[in-house]
């Protein structure tokens, strides 16, 4: 049995809370418990106009190969997913990867087609069981709990009702007692309300914060959830969670999909003021290419690239890969949040390349000596000689962004066979 990264990163990062380095990254495949139908994205063949969405196979698949990848510390699922690729087909027994299961799926994530349901005040709900998640069946046998996943995402969503709230609690208590006894982890979800004007917008960052410490004021170690996921709310919001309990490991949401930038300035930003998790969704899901998008998020999670520039690189990658980006490098550069500064105002914000990029960008004009499709030289030959290196490690340090981004184009040219 491998030894999973998670633990590792979990470990250094309590050993050194404010020291730590370490960043754990997710990939949220559980959206057939929300999404149904649409859960494993937009296939990418065309039918002229139809929506036409991959299929359950598919989607596995995909699933098997970011694991293979090694790119991300979780992999999020549903029991269902979890039961063939986990259990059946033992894919995480010799890998650094987490299997995880969504534990519950309260009413506001029921997202079907016709219904009302992310409207209506959140319910709370489980389809899934810890015995089906561990073993696959009712009533595991104590030497059969391993076969399976055994850490779950559990989800609360808070309204601002006592009534609601409360029964929410009440649920969530009687998950962390069933977990103690059957000796499941689990990390928690806080999303926020879904019912409009529950909490005055200004006070939703602290109404968020207070819930949290709140929830899990009364709650000793062994019944504690790993780690966060919410809804980043801004530097601030994030500070006040971070400095209340640096053992309180925070991790964000990445939400829906949106741009490129969006996503990995998200990352970054919450990085900064002191998240030490980030699980995507739909963000990776639905882009171009699943596997050049979270190794760039991987990169960004590791202090080794800058979001702007991770932005031009994937670019990059695809133009290498001959894929169609759907938007051009300039729409992709543009910022649609407004939670990325202490005063956000929702302007959109666009992200020019530098005067000296578009200089090195034209002057780059030979084709690649590997035959690689693109418009920019290959740096196949030169690789070695251009690479800052300290004691034979890749120094990013020292990097200029226009050799970083040489750098991974690069290495995507050896992982897709164009260079030596």
């Amino acid at each position: 049995m491998s030894q999973k990264s998670l633990d590792a990163k979990l470990a250094r990062i309590h050993a050194d809370p404010r020291g730590s380095k370490d960043f754990i990254l997710a990939d949220a495949k559980d959206a057939d418990m929300a999404l149904a139908i649409g859960a494993p994205g937009r296939s990418p063949e065309a039918h002229s106009g139809e929506v036409r969405y991959r299929s359950l196979a598919e989607f596995r698949d995909i699933i098997t190969q970011i694991v293979e990848a090694k790119l991300v510390d979780i992999m999020l699922m549903s029991a269902s997913t979890s039961e063939v690729l986990t259990i059946h087909k033992r894919l995480f027994d010799n890998s650094p990867v987490t299997p995880a299961v969504r534990a519950n799926d309260t009413t506001d994530i029921h997202i079907i087609r016709g219904s009302k349901y992310p409207s209506s005040p959140s319910l709370p709900f489980r389809t899934a069981t810890l015995d089906h998640i561990q073993c696959g069946h009712l009533d595991c046998k104590p030497e059969e709990r391993h076969l399976g996943a055994n850490l779950g995402l559990y989800s609360i969503t808070f309204n601002n009702d006592a009534v609601l709230d409360r029964a929410a609690l009440e649920e969530y208590k009687q998950f962390r007692l069933e977990a103690e006894r059957k000796g499941f982890r689990h990390f928690l979800e806080v999303f926020d309300p879904n019912q409009p004007e529950a909490v005055d917008a200004s006070q939703l960052p602290g109404f968020i914060n207070d819930v949290i410490v709140r929830t899990l004021g009364g709650v000793t170690s062994k019944g504690r959830p790993l780690f966060l996921k919410m809804v980043y709310h801004g530097p601030k919001a994030m500070e006040e969670l971070v400095h209340y309990d640096p053992h309180l490991i925070v991790g964000i949401l990445g939400g829906s999909a949106g741009t490129t930038y969006d996503a990995f300035k998200l990352l970054s930003e919450a990085k900064k003021y002191g998240a030490r998790v980030a699980l995507f969704g739909r963000k990776i899901n639905n882009a171009e290419n699943q596997l050049a998008f979270i190794h760039f998020l991987r990169l960004i999670a590791d202090g080794e690239i800058g979001p702007e520039e991770a932005v031009r690189a994937y670019h990059g990658v695809l133009q290498r890969l001959g894929i169609q980006p759907y938007r051009t490098l300039d729409e992709d550069m543009q910022l649609q949040t407004n939670v990325m500064s202490y005063g956000g105002n929702g302007v959109v914000i666009s992200v020019p390349p530098s005067a000296g990029e578009v200089k090195k960008d034209k002057k780059q004009t030979a084709p690649c000596t590997c035959k690689s499709p693109g418009r920019t030289a290959c740096t196949c030959q030169n690789r070695k000689a251009s690479t800052p290196q300290t004691n034979g490690t890749v120094d990013f340090t020292k990097m200029t962004t226009a050799q970083k981004i040489a750098y991974h184009k690069a290495r995507w040219d050896r992982i897709l066979g164009c260079c030596p």
